[in-house]
Protein backbone atom coordinates (compact mmCIF):
# COMPACT_ATOMS: atom_id res chain seq x y z
CA UNK A 1 0.00 0.00 0.00
CA UNK A 2 1.02 3.37 -0.65
CA UNK A 3 1.83 5.41 1.98
CA UNK A 4 1.19 9.43 1.69
CA UNK A 5 2.34 12.42 4.38
CA UNK A 6 1.08 16.12 4.03
CA UNK A 7 1.69 19.05 6.45
CA UNK A 8 1.81 22.94 6.10
CA UNK A 9 5.59 23.35 4.56
CA UNK A 10 7.34 21.15 2.44
CA UNK A 11 11.04 21.47 2.18
CA UNK A 12 12.67 19.38 -1.19
CA UNK A 13 15.77 20.29 -0.78
CA UNK A 14 16.47 18.75 -4.46
CA UNK A 15 18.04 19.91 -7.47
CA UNK A 16 15.61 18.34 -9.62
CA UNK A 17 12.82 20.92 -8.05
CA UNK A 18 14.93 23.55 -6.30
CA UNK A 19 16.81 23.36 -3.18
CA UNK A 20 15.72 27.03 -2.26
CA UNK A 21 11.94 25.56 -2.88
CA UNK A 22 9.17 25.94 -0.10
CA UNK A 23 6.19 24.40 -1.01
CA UNK A 24 2.79 25.37 1.02
CA UNK A 25 0.30 22.46 1.74
CA UNK A 26 3.15 20.00 0.74
CA UNK A 27 2.65 16.39 0.32
CA UNK A 28 4.98 13.00 -0.58
CA UNK A 29 3.60 9.80 -2.05
CA UNK A 30 6.02 7.02 -1.42
CA UNK A 31 5.61 3.57 -2.39
CA UNK A 32 7.53 0.56 -0.66
CA UNK A 33 10.82 2.16 0.00
CA UNK A 34 10.81 5.12 -3.15
CA UNK A 35 9.00 8.40 -3.09
CA UNK A 36 7.03 8.52 -5.99
CA UNK A 37 5.82 12.17 -5.67
CA UNK A 38 5.92 15.42 -4.05
CA UNK A 39 4.43 18.68 -4.62
CA UNK A 40 1.78 21.17 -3.50
CA UNK A 41 -1.51 19.60 -2.86
CA UNK A 42 -5.30 20.17 -4.17
CA UNK A 43 -8.38 18.81 -3.35
CA UNK A 44 -8.00 17.44 -7.39
CA UNK A 45 -4.57 16.40 -6.01
CA UNK A 46 -5.77 14.07 -3.34
CA UNK A 47 -8.57 12.64 -5.62
CA UNK A 48 -6.57 11.89 -8.39
CA UNK A 49 -4.31 9.61 -5.60
CA UNK A 50 -7.33 8.06 -4.55
CA UNK A 51 -8.14 6.88 -7.87
CA UNK A 52 -4.75 6.14 -8.64
CA UNK A 53 -4.06 3.91 -5.40
CA UNK A 54 -7.53 2.91 -4.75
CA UNK A 55 -6.48 3.31 -0.77
CA UNK A 56 -3.51 4.88 0.90
CA UNK A 57 -1.34 4.67 4.33
CA UNK A 58 -1.47 8.37 5.94
CA UNK A 59 0.45 9.42 8.17
CA UNK A 60 -1.56 10.09 11.57
CA UNK A 61 -4.68 8.00 10.67
CA UNK A 62 -5.01 4.56 12.41
CA UNK A 63 -6.47 3.10 9.16
CA UNK A 64 -6.17 2.88 5.28
CA UNK A 65 -8.09 6.22 3.99
CA UNK A 66 -10.22 5.84 0.58
CA UNK A 67 -11.67 9.66 1.22
CA UNK A 68 -10.13 12.76 0.36
CA UNK A 69 -11.45 14.16 3.71
CA UNK A 70 -8.81 11.92 5.59
CA UNK A 71 -5.71 13.25 4.03
CA UNK A 72 -4.91 15.45 6.54
CA UNK A 73 -2.15 17.87 6.52
CA UNK A 74 -0.54 18.31 9.54
CA UNK A 75 0.96 21.59 10.88
CA UNK A 76 4.60 20.76 10.57
CA UNK A 77 7.00 20.79 7.79
CA UNK A 78 8.42 17.98 6.07
CA UNK A 79 11.94 17.84 4.92
CA UNK A 80 14.26 14.75 3.90
CA UNK A 81 15.64 12.78 6.80
CA UNK A 82 18.74 14.21 7.91
CA UNK A 83 21.97 12.16 7.07
CA UNK A 84 25.08 12.55 9.90
CA UNK A 85 28.30 11.60 7.99
CA UNK A 86 30.38 11.05 11.01
CA UNK A 87 29.46 9.83 14.21
CA UNK A 88 30.43 6.69 16.80
CA UNK A 89 27.42 5.08 18.08
CA UNK A 90 29.40 3.15 20.93
CA UNK A 91 29.37 6.25 22.95
CA UNK A 92 25.89 6.24 23.67
CA UNK A 93 26.91 4.75 26.71
CA UNK A 94 29.14 7.52 28.02
CA UNK A 95 27.38 10.58 28.15
CA UNK A 96 29.09 13.02 30.46
CA UNK A 97 31.92 11.35 31.01
CA UNK A 98 35.11 13.41 31.40
CA UNK A 99 34.45 16.53 30.30
CA UNK A 100 36.43 19.79 30.40
CA UNK A 101 39.37 17.90 29.08
CA UNK A 102 41.05 17.54 25.50
CA UNK A 103 40.53 14.70 22.78
CA UNK A 104 43.07 12.44 23.93
CA UNK A 105 42.73 12.35 27.45
CA UNK A 106 39.32 11.93 26.61
CA UNK A 107 39.72 9.18 24.85
CA UNK A 108 41.83 7.25 27.40
CA UNK A 109 39.43 8.66 30.10
CA UNK A 110 36.01 7.62 28.96
CA UNK A 111 36.21 5.85 25.69
CA UNK A 112 39.43 3.20 26.25
CA UNK A 113 37.53 2.43 29.83
CA UNK A 114 34.56 1.90 28.71
CA UNK A 115 35.02 -1.35 26.53
CA UNK A 116 38.11 -2.45 28.85
CA UNK A 117 34.91 -2.89 31.14
CA UNK A 118 33.33 -4.61 28.42
CA UNK A 119 35.87 -7.22 27.88
CA UNK A 120 36.36 -7.65 31.24
CA UNK A 121 32.65 -8.16 32.12
CA UNK A 122 31.25 -8.58 29.28
CA UNK A 123 29.22 -11.93 30.35
CA UNK A 124 28.33 -10.64 33.67
CA UNK A 125 26.54 -7.84 31.98
CA UNK A 126 25.38 -10.32 30.14
CA UNK A 127 23.07 -11.50 33.07
CA UNK A 128 22.44 -8.28 34.75
CA UNK A 129 20.67 -6.86 31.62
CA UNK A 130 19.57 -10.31 30.24
CA UNK A 131 21.39 -9.81 26.78
CA UNK A 132 24.46 -8.61 25.11
CA UNK A 133 25.67 -5.05 26.64
CA UNK A 134 26.70 -4.03 23.27
CA UNK A 135 23.43 -4.55 21.65
CA UNK A 136 22.17 -2.75 24.37
CA UNK A 137 24.52 0.30 23.96
CA UNK A 138 23.62 0.07 19.78
CA UNK A 139 20.12 -0.03 20.28
CA UNK A 140 19.85 2.98 22.41
CA UNK A 141 22.39 4.98 19.67
CA UNK A 142 19.42 4.11 17.17
CA UNK A 143 17.15 5.77 19.75
CA UNK A 144 19.42 8.62 19.38
CA UNK A 145 19.41 9.48 15.95
CA UNK A 146 15.64 8.50 15.61
CA UNK A 147 14.54 10.86 17.84
CA UNK A 148 16.61 12.91 16.33
CA UNK A 149 14.99 12.64 12.38
CA UNK A 150 18.37 10.95 11.73
CA UNK A 151 17.72 8.40 9.00
CA UNK A 152 21.17 7.98 7.14
CA UNK A 153 24.49 7.84 9.22
CA UNK A 154 28.15 6.99 8.78
CA UNK A 155 29.58 5.25 11.84
CA UNK A 156 33.08 5.19 12.59
CA UNK A 157 33.52 2.06 14.29
CA UNK A 158 36.85 2.79 16.22
CA UNK A 159 38.85 1.71 19.11
CA UNK A 160 37.59 -1.61 20.69
CA UNK A 161 34.02 -1.18 18.83
CA UNK A 162 36.02 -2.78 15.64
CA UNK A 163 35.59 -5.70 17.49
CA UNK A 164 31.87 -6.01 17.53
CA UNK A 165 30.90 -4.96 14.05
CA UNK A 166 27.84 -7.93 14.05
CA UNK A 167 26.18 -6.42 17.05
CA UNK A 168 25.89 -2.83 15.76
CA UNK A 169 24.71 -4.45 12.32
CA UNK A 170 22.13 -6.14 14.15
CA UNK A 171 21.08 -3.12 15.98
CA UNK A 172 20.93 -1.28 12.58
CA UNK A 173 18.73 -3.76 11.11
CA UNK A 174 16.56 -4.28 13.68
CA UNK A 175 15.90 -0.31 13.85
CA UNK A 176 15.65 0.41 10.26
CA UNK A 177 17.91 3.13 10.05
CA UNK A 178 20.62 3.22 7.11
CA UNK A 179 24.42 3.01 8.17
CA UNK A 180 27.79 2.78 6.62
CA UNK A 181 30.05 0.88 9.37
CA UNK A 182 33.59 2.60 8.68
CA UNK A 183 35.69 -0.05 10.74
CA UNK A 184 38.33 1.07 12.72
CA UNK A 185 42.29 0.06 13.30
CA UNK A 186 45.41 1.24 14.71
CA UNK A 187 48.93 -0.29 14.63
CA UNK A 188 50.61 2.68 16.38
CA UNK A 189 50.42 5.47 19.23
CA UNK A 190 47.28 3.78 20.57
CA UNK A 191 45.94 2.02 23.87
CA UNK A 192 47.80 -0.90 23.52
CA UNK A 193 45.41 -3.52 24.00
CA UNK A 194 43.60 -2.47 20.54
CA UNK A 195 46.62 -2.59 18.11
CA UNK A 196 46.85 -4.00 15.19
CA UNK A 197 50.16 -5.45 14.77
CA UNK A 198 49.13 -8.11 12.37
CA UNK A 199 47.77 -5.93 8.99
CA UNK A 200 46.83 -9.28 7.17
CA UNK A 201 43.87 -9.50 10.36
CA UNK A 202 42.36 -5.79 9.89
CA UNK A 203 41.78 -7.07 6.03
CA UNK A 204 40.22 -10.37 7.15
CA UNK A 205 37.85 -8.41 9.74
CA UNK A 206 37.00 -6.15 6.84
CA UNK A 207 36.61 -8.49 4.46
CA UNK A 208 34.42 -10.66 6.74
CA UNK A 209 32.46 -7.38 7.75
CA UNK A 210 31.81 -6.90 3.75
CA UNK A 211 30.71 -10.42 3.39
CA UNK A 212 28.37 -10.05 5.85
CA UNK A 213 26.65 -7.03 5.16
CA UNK A 214 25.83 -8.51 1.64
CA UNK A 215 23.19 -9.81 3.54
CA UNK A 216 21.85 -7.45 5.16
CA UNK A 217 19.48 -4.59 3.75
CA UNK A 218 20.43 -1.64 5.38
CA UNK A 219 23.80 -1.78 6.37
CA UNK A 220 27.57 -1.53 4.66
CA UNK A 221 31.03 -1.34 5.67
CA UNK A 222 33.83 0.55 4.38
CA UNK A 223 37.58 1.04 5.56
CA UNK A 224 37.73 3.46 8.66
CA UNK A 225 41.51 4.03 10.33
CA UNK A 226 41.39 5.90 13.54
CA UNK A 227 43.48 8.09 13.36
CA UNK A 228 46.02 10.39 11.51
CA UNK A 229 48.85 9.55 13.94
CA UNK A 230 47.17 5.56 14.83
CA UNK A 231 48.22 4.18 11.21
CA UNK A 232 51.28 3.74 9.78
CA UNK A 233 51.46 4.42 6.01
CA UNK A 234 51.77 0.64 5.53
CA UNK A 235 48.31 0.37 7.04
CA UNK A 236 46.77 3.06 5.10
CA UNK A 237 47.97 2.02 1.68
CA UNK A 238 46.64 -1.32 2.29
CA UNK A 239 43.05 -0.23 3.33
CA UNK A 240 43.37 2.22 0.81
CA UNK A 241 43.77 -0.38 -1.66
CA UNK A 242 41.05 -2.64 -0.19
CA UNK A 243 38.33 0.77 -0.60
CA UNK A 244 39.52 1.09 -4.06
CA UNK A 245 39.20 -2.37 -5.06
CA UNK A 246 35.50 -2.59 -3.67
CA UNK A 247 35.03 0.81 -5.20
CA UNK A 248 34.21 1.94 -1.56
CA UNK A 249 34.73 5.37 0.40
CA UNK A 250 37.22 5.43 3.11
CA UNK A 251 36.89 7.60 6.43
CA UNK A 252 39.61 8.67 9.09
CA UNK A 253 40.05 11.25 11.99
CA UNK A 254 41.86 14.41 10.95
CA UNK A 255 43.82 17.69 12.68
CA UNK A 256 41.01 17.44 15.51
CA UNK A 257 42.91 18.71 18.62
CA UNK A 258 45.81 21.26 18.16
CA UNK A 259 48.40 19.81 20.83
CA UNK A 260 47.95 16.70 19.08
CA UNK A 261 48.48 18.02 15.82
CA UNK A 262 51.26 19.95 16.54
CA UNK A 263 52.82 16.73 18.33
CA UNK A 264 52.23 14.48 15.23
CA UNK A 265 53.86 17.11 13.45
CA UNK A 266 57.24 17.24 15.32
CA UNK A 267 57.00 13.25 14.93
CA UNK A 268 56.55 13.00 11.67
CA UNK A 269 58.23 16.18 9.53
CA UNK A 270 54.62 16.95 7.61
CA UNK A 271 50.47 18.05 9.12
CA UNK A 272 48.57 14.79 8.32
CA UNK A 273 46.79 15.98 5.14
CA UNK A 274 50.89 16.26 3.82
CA UNK A 275 50.52 12.98 5.40
CA UNK A 276 47.74 11.32 3.75
CA UNK A 277 48.64 12.68 0.92
CA UNK A 278 52.25 11.51 0.48
CA UNK A 279 50.70 7.82 1.13
CA UNK A 280 47.94 8.16 -1.87
CA UNK A 281 45.54 8.17 0.61
CA UNK A 282 43.01 11.48 -0.89
CA UNK A 283 41.14 11.39 -3.51
CA UNK A 284 37.38 12.09 -3.67
CA UNK A 285 36.10 9.26 -2.20
CA UNK A 286 37.93 9.88 0.75
CA UNK A 287 36.00 11.71 3.69
CA UNK A 288 37.67 12.98 6.49
CA UNK A 289 36.48 13.99 9.90
CA UNK A 290 37.18 17.13 11.69
CA UNK A 291 40.21 18.60 9.86
CA UNK A 292 39.95 21.47 12.46
CA UNK A 293 44.09 22.57 12.90
CA UNK A 294 44.48 23.55 8.54
CA UNK A 295 47.60 24.72 6.57
CA UNK A 296 47.24 26.69 3.41
CA UNK A 297 49.34 24.09 2.05
CA UNK A 298 46.88 21.48 3.79
CA UNK A 299 43.91 23.22 2.18
CA UNK A 300 45.24 23.61 -1.49
CA UNK A 301 45.86 19.54 -0.88
CA UNK A 302 42.27 19.05 -0.03
CA UNK A 303 41.39 21.10 -2.73
CA UNK A 304 43.16 19.32 -5.54
CA UNK A 305 42.49 15.86 -4.40
CA UNK A 306 38.89 16.16 -4.04
CA UNK A 307 38.47 14.71 -0.23
CA UNK A 308 35.82 16.05 1.48
CA UNK A 309 35.62 17.02 5.32
CA UNK A 310 32.97 16.41 8.30
CA UNK A 311 32.10 18.99 10.34
CA UNK A 312 31.76 18.12 14.43
CA UNK A 313 31.11 21.63 15.82
CA UNK A 314 29.75 20.02 18.76
CA UNK A 315 32.49 18.04 19.52
CA UNK A 316 34.98 20.50 18.17
CA UNK A 317 34.01 23.04 21.39
CA UNK A 318 33.23 20.74 23.83
CA UNK A 319 36.80 19.15 23.89
CA UNK A 320 38.65 22.76 23.61
CA UNK A 321 39.90 21.50 19.80
CA UNK A 322 38.58 24.66 17.51
CA UNK A 323 36.82 25.10 14.82
CA UNK A 324 38.18 24.52 11.11
CA UNK A 325 38.23 27.38 8.53
CA UNK A 326 34.87 25.48 6.78
CA UNK A 327 34.06 29.01 4.92
CA UNK A 328 37.66 29.10 3.18
CA UNK A 329 37.29 25.43 2.68
CA UNK A 330 33.92 26.38 0.83
CA UNK A 331 35.61 28.78 -1.00
CA UNK A 332 38.02 27.02 -2.40
CA UNK A 333 35.22 24.16 -3.45
CA UNK A 334 36.13 21.66 -0.75
CA UNK A 335 32.78 19.57 -0.30
CA UNK A 336 31.94 20.31 3.69
CA UNK A 337 29.33 19.13 5.56
CA UNK A 338 27.81 19.22 9.01
CA UNK A 339 27.52 16.00 11.80
CA UNK A 340 27.05 15.55 15.46
CA UNK A 341 30.43 13.24 16.09
CA UNK A 342 29.16 10.71 19.03
CA UNK A 343 27.19 11.11 21.85
CA UNK A 344 30.40 10.79 24.34
CA UNK A 345 31.83 13.59 22.92
CA UNK A 346 28.99 15.47 22.11
CA UNK A 347 26.37 14.49 24.15
CA UNK A 348 23.53 14.10 22.15
CA UNK A 349 22.59 13.42 18.25
CA UNK A 350 20.92 16.75 17.88
CA UNK A 351 22.05 17.19 14.08
CA UNK A 352 20.09 20.27 13.95
CA UNK A 353 21.70 22.20 16.92
CA UNK A 354 25.04 21.12 15.18
CA UNK A 355 24.29 22.81 12.26
CA UNK A 356 23.12 26.07 14.44
CA UNK A 357 26.64 26.27 15.75
CA UNK A 358 28.01 25.50 12.63
CA UNK A 359 26.28 29.05 11.40
CA UNK A 360 26.59 30.73 14.98
CA UNK A 361 29.89 30.38 15.16
CA UNK A 362 31.28 31.19 12.26
CA UNK A 363 29.13 34.24 11.64
CA UNK A 364 30.81 36.29 15.26
CA UNK A 365 34.37 34.75 14.39
CA UNK A 366 34.56 36.61 10.86
CA UNK A 367 31.97 38.79 12.09
CA UNK A 368 30.13 38.74 9.06
CA UNK A 369 26.25 38.03 9.71
CA UNK A 370 25.39 36.63 6.08
CA UNK A 371 27.50 33.60 6.73
CA UNK A 372 25.97 30.21 6.51
CA UNK A 373 22.52 31.40 6.31
CA UNK A 374 19.93 28.61 7.52
CA UNK A 375 19.31 27.65 3.62
CA UNK A 376 22.77 26.52 3.62
CA UNK A 377 23.55 24.74 6.96
CA UNK A 378 20.23 22.74 6.34
CA UNK A 379 21.73 21.20 3.20
CA UNK A 380 24.87 20.83 4.84
CA UNK A 381 22.86 17.85 6.75
CA UNK A 382 20.57 16.44 4.14
CA UNK A 383 21.10 16.98 0.53
CA UNK A 384 25.44 17.14 0.47
CA UNK A 385 26.43 14.37 3.19
CA UNK A 386 23.44 11.63 0.82
CA UNK A 387 25.98 13.33 -2.03
CA UNK A 388 29.00 12.70 -0.80
CA UNK A 389 27.91 9.58 1.32
CA UNK A 390 26.85 7.93 -2.26
CA UNK A 391 23.42 7.71 -1.07
CA UNK A 392 20.33 7.71 -2.96
CA UNK A 393 18.13 10.18 -0.06
CA UNK A 394 18.85 13.64 1.14
CA UNK A 395 16.03 15.52 -0.73
CA UNK A 396 11.86 15.11 -1.71
CA UNK A 397 12.07 14.32 -5.18
CA UNK A 398 10.41 11.10 -6.95
CA UNK A 399 12.52 8.38 -7.22
CA UNK A 400 14.83 8.94 -3.88
CA UNK A 401 14.57 6.72 -0.96
CA UNK A 402 11.85 7.45 1.06
CA UNK A 403 13.30 9.21 3.88
CA UNK A 404 11.16 11.91 5.77
CA UNK A 405 10.98 14.10 8.68
CA UNK A 406 7.81 15.99 9.83
CA UNK A 407 9.28 18.69 12.48
CA UNK A 408 6.11 19.68 14.67
CA UNK A 409 5.52 23.40 14.35
CA UNK A 410 2.77 23.38 17.25
CA UNK A 411 5.79 23.30 19.78
CA UNK A 412 5.53 27.04 21.82
CA UNK A 413 9.92 27.69 20.39
CA UNK A 414 7.89 27.43 17.30
CA UNK A 415 5.10 29.75 17.16
CA UNK A 416 5.21 31.92 14.91
CA UNK A 417 5.98 29.98 11.68
CA UNK A 418 5.31 30.94 8.31
CA UNK A 419 6.43 29.93 4.64
CA UNK A 420 8.59 33.21 4.69
CA UNK A 421 10.25 31.80 8.17
CA UNK A 422 10.17 27.87 8.11
CA UNK A 423 13.92 27.43 7.38
CA UNK A 424 15.17 29.96 9.42
CA UNK A 425 13.16 28.49 12.66
CA UNK A 426 14.31 25.07 12.04
CA UNK A 427 17.24 26.44 12.50
CA UNK A 428 17.66 29.07 14.92
CA UNK A 429 14.54 28.59 17.07
CA UNK A 430 14.57 24.24 16.98
CA UNK A 431 15.46 22.50 19.85
CA UNK A 432 15.89 19.57 18.18
CA UNK A 433 13.20 17.58 19.86
CA UNK A 434 10.14 18.24 17.49
CA UNK A 435 10.63 15.19 15.02
CA UNK A 436 6.87 13.77 15.25
CA UNK A 437 7.43 11.49 11.88
CA UNK A 438 10.11 9.96 10.71
CA UNK A 439 10.43 7.57 8.22
CA UNK A 440 13.15 5.55 6.76
CA UNK A 441 13.05 3.30 3.23
CA UNK A 442 9.58 3.85 3.58
CA UNK A 443 9.15 2.43 7.36
CA UNK A 444 7.89 4.25 9.80
CA UNK A 445 10.43 4.34 12.54
CA UNK A 446 9.09 7.16 15.04
CA UNK A 447 5.17 7.43 15.09
CA UNK A 448 3.63 10.86 16.06
CA UNK A 449 7.10 10.80 18.98
CA UNK A 450 6.44 6.81 19.72
CA UNK A 451 9.24 4.85 18.54
CA UNK A 452 8.05 1.20 16.04
CA UNK A 453 10.86 -0.54 15.96
CA UNK A 454 12.68 -0.86 19.24
CA UNK A 455 11.09 -0.88 22.81
CA UNK A 456 12.06 2.58 23.89
CA UNK A 457 11.69 1.95 27.84
CA UNK A 458 13.47 -1.27 27.64
CA UNK A 459 16.42 0.18 26.05
CA UNK A 460 16.88 2.77 28.46
CA UNK A 461 16.45 1.21 31.51
CA UNK A 462 19.19 -1.47 30.65
CA UNK A 463 21.24 1.89 29.42
CA UNK A 464 20.76 3.07 32.86
CA UNK A 465 21.87 0.10 34.67
CA UNK A 466 24.71 -0.37 32.77
CA UNK A 467 25.65 3.75 33.06
CA UNK A 468 25.22 2.94 37.30
CA UNK A 469 27.59 -0.64 36.88
CA UNK A 470 30.16 1.22 34.21
CA UNK A 471 30.16 4.30 37.14
CA UNK A 472 31.56 1.51 39.80
CA UNK A 473 33.60 0.34 37.36
CA UNK A 474 35.59 3.38 36.95
CA UNK A 475 36.11 3.79 40.79
CA UNK A 476 39.06 1.46 40.77
CA UNK A 477 40.08 1.92 37.82
CA UNK A 478 43.63 2.81 36.65
CA UNK A 479 44.71 5.89 34.63
CA UNK A 480 45.08 4.96 31.13
CA UNK A 481 47.23 6.78 28.58
CA UNK A 482 48.79 6.16 25.74
CA UNK A 483 46.85 7.61 23.27
CA UNK A 484 48.41 9.79 20.90
CA UNK A 485 49.92 12.81 22.35
CA UNK A 486 48.64 11.15 25.64
CA UNK A 487 51.49 8.77 26.36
Amino acid sequence: MAGFIRAKYLLPFSDQIGRHTRINDGYAVYNGEKIVEVGAYTAEVGRRLLRQYGVLEVIGKKTPVKRVSDLICHNGVLLPGFVKAHGHESESAIIGIAKDVPLTTWLDSAVNPFFQMIAEKRDELTQVLGECPLRVTYLKSRLDDIYYGITSSLNHHCSAAKYYIREMAEANEIAGTRMIMAIGSVDRNYFEKVLDRDHDKVIARLDEAWAMCQNMKLTSVIPGPDQCFSNTPELLKKLKKWANDHSSLIHIHSSEEYQTTEWFKKQYGMTPVEYFNSVGFLDSNTLIAHQVQCTGNDLEILRKTGASVVHNPLANTILGSGMPPIIRMLELGIAVVIATDGSGSADNQNILAAARLSSQYQKALNKNATLLPAQKVLEMITVDPAKILHLNAGSLEAGKDADIVLIDLRHPNLVPTTSDTVVENLIWASDGSEAQYVIAAGRVLKDNYAFTTINEQDVLAKMQLMGDYFAEYRKNLATMKGTGAHQ
